[in-house]
């Protein structure tokens, strides 16, 4: 079934849902409800999932979920893993839950409503105790860069830089020793991440995400861990096109058969 046969459906079946489309991701493997605009899931989540070095039986927390896609494109790949979803609007959290029960994992994938640098009230139940977490903060800066006028698109996209260090400084506080923190990034600003993760996190690895052959990077995957002295690393990037303009092999793998994105350490 197409996607456009998807949200006539969703539409004559909820015409209060109109405004979400229904898409399949990971080749089919997923299926999300997302609104129609504003922030849209996109090639960063799955990129996200796939770089989290999640087993069964390990605990995550993706911080900025949205409507869940990162941390649901981990549990379809790791099977047996819990993730938590934090996400600051009530609406996309209700869409995560969602998104969770009609993909079958509602009972390993749960969301809540709220903001990552408040997380200190629900850090009770999971302070220095998760083994992975997963973010795809905002990094635009609205002071130098075009900020969205829709405004849920502006909140994904666009922070001051301090919210880089309140969302890393939250991850080091849910994070047991030795555990890691995935993040995905522009590629310019990997100077931001590095300072960011300077003060609690070794071990930092980078991984550049490439449009072509022969062009800039255009993000970076960034792995750290918690309380590590282990030096930093580049492994080799991901070239997500060739010179024909179709996708890799690697990145069909990656984008749409769930495949892990490995850093060189792995």
């Amino acid at each position: 079934m197409s996607s456009d046969l998807h949200r006539s459906d969703l539409q004559k079946s909820d015409p209060a849902r109109s405004d979400l489309t229904d898409d399949a991701i990971l080749g089919g493997r997923l299926k999300v409800l997302q609104p129609r605009t504003g922030h849209r899931v996109g090639h960063d989540a799955i990129l996200l999932a796939a770089a989290t070095p999640a087993e069964s039986g390990d605990h995550a927390v993706d911080l900025g979920a949205g409507v869940g896609a990162a941390g649901l494109a981990l549990a379809v790949r790791v099977d047996g893993v819990t993730v938590k979803l934090v996400e600051i609007d009530s609406g996309l959290v209700a869409l995560a839950h969602d998104n969770a029960a009609r993909n079958g994992l509602a009972g390993r994938v749960s969301a809540i409503a709220c903001d990552v640098a408040a997380l200190a009230r629900f850090q009770a139940e999971w302070k220095r105790s998760v083994d992975h977490v997963l973010m795809n903060p905002p990094f635009n800066d609205p002071t130098r860069q075009y900020v969205s006028p829709d405004p849920r698109r502006r909140n994904a996209h666009a922070a001051p830089r301090e919210t880089l260090n309140a969302w890393v400084a939250a991850a080091g506080e849910l994070l047991r020793d030795g555990a890691d923190l995935t993040l995905i990034y522009r590629a310019d600003g990997l100077g931001d991440v590095l300072t960011a993760l300077a003060t609690g996190f070794g071990a930092i690895a980078v991984l550049p995400i490439y449009p072509k052959p022969n062009a800039s990077a255009i993000r970076v995957l960034v792995r750290a861990i918690k309380a590590s002295r282990a030096p930093m690393s580049v492994t080799p990037g991901l070239l997500l096109n060739g010179d024909d303009g179709r996708p890799t092999p690697e990145a069909e793998a990656v984008l749409r058969r769930a495949a892990s994105l490995l850093f060189a350490a792995d």
